[in-house]
């Protein structure tokens, strides 16, 4: 593995452990893709450093456990900028 991976992996969880953002939030602070920060977290930490892994995977299971929370909350969000009515057939959009 080279160097500026390992060195990556390090800082993405340290930033993780003390944040506590999502992958995705670390992902656009370090200018990687989600897929990259997950693999950085879950498969590389824990050869690097076994200790910050064992922190950054109680973090991950904790979001793991709020997404169907957070997901709900953004749908909320999304309707109650527009106003909506239900036809029998169909969901039309009011103009606002």
């Amino acid at each position: 593995m080279h160097d500026y991976i390992k060195e990556r992996t390090i800082k993405i969880g340290r930033s993780l452990v003390e944040t506590r953002n999502t992958v995705r939030t670390i992902a656009k602070e370090f200018g990687v893709s989600k897929s990259t920060v997950h693999k950085d977290l879950t498969e590389r930490l824990p050869e690097i450093n076994p200790d910050l892994a064992n922190q950054v995977k109680t973090i991950l299971e904790y979001h793991k456990s709020i997404r169907h929370l957070r997901g709900g909350e953004a749908t909320k969000i999304k309707y109650k900028k527009t106003r909506y009515y239900k036809t029998p057939d169909q969901l039309v959009q009011l103009q606002s």
